[in-house]
């Protein structure tokens, strides 16, 4: 591998205010009697995209030294994950290894179908396939990859830690200060609890569940030390799964703002904004910012029974 992989990351990762500066805040149009807004954070980065940029970059600045011959990055995820891909990526451009412990044995002979397993793989991603019911336990999991793995970087799942909350904290700027609510999807929590944490006081900030997981508002309190993050359902369906119905609506959504969506989160998000909208949640006159977190690679116009 050619330089040190701490060179390579700073190459990558350099100028953050500038970087910043290259993701634009769009007005959309509603019909409600508010003003919402949209900050492009998929813009970031290609494939290390939206918030998976920001909850990587903590964890990767500590890691990484300048010594450093042959870094791994291990990580967990499903079939869809936007962490997997993110990571991958990130091996990529820094000359690491990864590997994927992927949720589901039943992938193992057909993940090649998968449009981002198959992009991590093309990434140099190496996956373990576990079954469901094991990989509810990843205490263990990472464990056990922790002994066999000694010098490797393990993220959790959806990279959620308190590092990751940390980096959250460059999706907002002196422009989003004067919004009076703040939304983005919500998979693991840890991108709403890095926004609650660093948003203004008397900004309300709203979270869009894609995943039906009772104890995240536990997990959102514990990253941020706030209570008052208002999380509001928006499976659809559950987590990764969606009919054409969904798929329609996200598509019109899309033409509509003129900003690809994908289904799994900002799809969903934003299905359940307008819902929202319709039943006059928002004050009238509100200023409305939502954060499209990226994970485009994920959008396959086909249903997903995962």
């Amino acid at each position: 591998m050619k330089g040190r992989p701490f060179d390579l990351f700073e190459k990558l990762y350099a100028d953050i205010d500038g970087r910043r500066a290259r993701t634009p805040i769009v007005e959309v149009p509603t019909d409600a009697d508010i003003r919402l807004f949209v900050k492009r954070e998929d813009l970031i980065h290609k494939e290390i995209s939206g918030n998976k940029y920001w909850k990587l970059f903590f964890n990767i600045k500590e890691f990484l030294t300048a010594d450093m011959t042959e870094p791994m990055l291990i990580t967990f995820g499903g079939a869809y994950s936007n962490h997997i891909a993110a990571v991958a990526a990130l091996g990529r451009e820094i000359g690491a290894k990864t590997v994927g412990v992927i949720r589901g044995d039943e992938l193992r002979d057909k993940w090649q179908a998968n449009p981002t397993l198959a992009k991590a793989a093309e990434n140099g991603m190496a996956f373990r396939f576990v079954a469901r019911d094991e990989y509810r336990d990843k205490e263990k999991l990472a464990a056990e990859l922790r002994e066999e793995f000694p010098d490797a970087l393990i993220f959790p799942e959806g990279g959620t830690n308190d590092q990751a909350v940390r980096g959250v904290q460059f999706m907002l700027d002196e422009r989003t200060k004067d919004f009076d609510y703040m939304c983005c999807p919500v998979g693991t929590g840890g991108t709403v609890a890095g926004i609650a944490k660093f948003a203004e006081a008397g900004q309300k900030v709203v979270g869009f569940k894609v995943v039906r997981d009772g104890s995240l508002a536990e997990t959102v309190f514990r990253l941020s030390g706030k209570d008052d993050t208002e999380l509001i359902d928006a499976s659809f369906g559950g987590y990764g799964k969606f009919d054409e119905e969904h798929l329609d609506a996200v598509e019109r959504m899309s033409e509509r703002f003129g900003i690809p969506l994908e289904p799994i989160y900002t799809g969903k998000m934003f299905r359940k904004l307008l819902e929202l909208t319709g039943e006059e949640y928002f004050p009238p006159g509100s200023k409305v910012l939502a954060f499209h977190t990226g994970g485009l690679q994920g959008f396959v116009k086909t249903e997903n029974k995962e």
